[in-house]
């Protein structure tokens, strides 16, 4: 009896939840029913494959059926195609050819292959090789420069027009293993069509600046001075982490979610509840990062079209780094490894791509009562979810936070390294900061798009939007030290559509107007 028992349980964690994402079993037969209906095997290449999720409606009504979502792109026509597969019929329920009338522009995301396509057609283009003698290179030299492709944005140039193009920039290197962004080729810019395989535009601007050749390489291994008075710092748990995992479900303290994963986002947290004594209370259906843009402040040939958007041009999740004890995440951990499929369709794991522990946080509530004495203080812990993604020269690394009193934080971290530009002698940067001699950092800013799918105490939830005002001199206001919190509440996306105003300390509510808390009013 206790062996059939075990054996069913068994066989209900190998059944995966709606939500969790595809296995690699999952990707295997959904990328092989699509790659058949292919019209050219050797070309159909799959940007991006993953769970197509499940509505909270079709949840709610106990819809288990997995689907996944498979987006194609046939190298040498250009053609997308979206497909819904049914993973428990095996078969395609929804095929769309991008663009279309529904759809009529859009790329799929840059693939990692392009990015060697790229190079490739660049170094063999006879204009930009020219461009490189000029500033120069010698053909040994041009084999070492690094090229990037950088997704080019839209500015109505004919070349543009429904082509799937990469502004590429290139920076000088000595050896394969130099800090190029110390060295960057100002003036050249050559626009790369990746289904044609050939470049389409090119800028070689005079006069020619001087390309910075001063090494600022950051391998540990050529740091000559590291500080010596860094002592081990032990992180220990004796007794095991608080929180607790069964496949992609945590439950921490008060707390339960599920993790999930996607090309595109990266980390995604589903099903956000917390416990509320006997009551199981509904917070978040679905928290993700699913945009980012990133706009520079330089007009000059090499960045005024740089506004990339790093989740949708180039995939976070696809750009996630392999997480590794002691240097990304201390304490004790609980990785998560995430099937993915490469661009041919093939299953491959990644490894340690999500990091979950726990981190004391200092102190959460403190009180000394001077007149009997009494001290009481109570410290706060922290559960972290994160996983960070490498997209070209930028390291960024995405922390949701989950604390004991209920609150919710979400915190980006961005490290690696900044564009540069290359600034002649004797002169200063005019368009950002100058990093070294000859060497300037482009102003530019970086903005995230959250998404938030609130499910307050079971949806139903309503947006308003606050602020402070001060109350005029009055009877009511005879010392002129009032002040009042104004609501509106915001219908309509256009409605919510707003300029940041930090003089009103203005913030937002997400309520349950049809729940009452216990001082009569809307848990908010």
């Amino acid at each position: 009896m206790l062996d059939a028992v075990n054996a069913k349980s068994q066989a209900q964690r190998a059944t995966p939840h709606p939500l969790d994402p595809l296995t690699a079993e999952e990707i295997t037969a959904a990328c092989t029913l699509v790659r058949a209906a292919a019209i050219s095997l050797e070309n159909c290449r799959f940007p991006t494959v993953r769970l197509e999720e499940p509505t909270k409606q079709q949840l709610t009504a106990g819809e288990t059926r997995r689907h996944a979502f498979v987006l194609t792109l046939d190298v040498l026509t250009g053609e997308a195609i979206e497909h819904v597969v049914d993973l428990a019929r095996n078969e395609i329920v929804v095929r769309k050819v991008i663009p279309n009338r529904e759809a009529p522009y859009g790329q799929p995301s840059v693939m990692l292959e392009e990015f060697f396509k790229c190079e490739a057609v660049v170094k063999a283009d006879p204009g930009w090789r020219a461009a490189m003698h000029r500033r120069g290179l010698t053909d040994r030299d041009i084999e070492l420069v690094q090229v990037d492709p950088f997704s080019s944005g839209f500015f109505d140039y004919e070349f543009e027009r429904g082509a799937r193009i990469v502004r590429a920039v290139s920076y000088f290197r000595e050896q394969l293993q130099d800090n190029g962004y110390a060295h960057p080729i100002e003036g050249v810019v050559a626009v790369v069509d990746l289904i044609g395989g050939r470049v389409i535009d090119l800028t070689d601007e005079d006069p020619v600046v001087p390309i910075p050749r001063k090494k600022r390489n950051y391998g540990a291994h050529e740091i000559r001075n590291p500080r010596p008075d860094i002592k081990p710092l032990h992180i220990v748990q004796p007794e095991g982490p608080g929180f607790k995992v069964d496949g992609w479900q945590v439950d921490w303290q008060k707390w339960s979610f599920r993790v999930g994963f996607t090309p595109r986002e990266g980390l995604v947290l589903h099903q956000l509840a917390y416990q509320d004594g006997a009551r199981k209370r509904s917070l978040i259906h679905r928290a993700s990062v699913t945009e980012m843009v990133v706009p520079y402040a330089d007009p000059t040939a090499n960045h005024f079209w740089k506004s990339a958007f790093d989740a949708g041009e180039y995939g976070l999740g696809m750009l996630a780094n392999v997480l590794e004890l002691g240097c990304d995440c201390l304490g004790t951990i609980h990785y998560f490894d995430v099937p993915a499929a490469d661009n041919n369709g093939k299953p491959f794991v990644m490894q340690n791509a999500i990091c979950l522990h726990e981190e004391d946080y200092g102190i959460a509530w403190k009180h000394y009562e001077f007149r009997n004495g009494l001290f009481e203080v109570r410290r706060s812990r922290r559960l972290v979810i994160s996983f960070f993604a490498t997209v070209g020269n930028y390291d960024y690394g995405f922390y949701w936070y989950l604390y004991q009193d209920g609150t919710i934080q979400l915190e980006t971290k961005l490290t690696g390294i900044i564009q540069t530009a290359a600034v002649p002698s004797g002169e200063m940067y005019k368009w950002g900061g100058m990093v070294d001699d000859n060497l300037g950092g482009p102003t530019h800013q970086h903005f995230f798009n959250v998404r938030l799918h609130m499910d307050l105490d079971g949806g139903g939830n309503t947006v308003s939007e606050h602020e402070f005002v001060p109350r005029p001199w009055g009877r009511d206001n005879p010392h002129g030290n009032v002040f009042d919190t104004t609501t509106r509440v915001l219908s309509r996306e256009r409605d919510a559509a707003a300029v940041a105003n930090g003089e009103t300390g203005r913030f937002w509510k997400i309520s349950n107007p049809n729940e009452t808390n216990s001082v009569g009013q809307a848990p908010a």
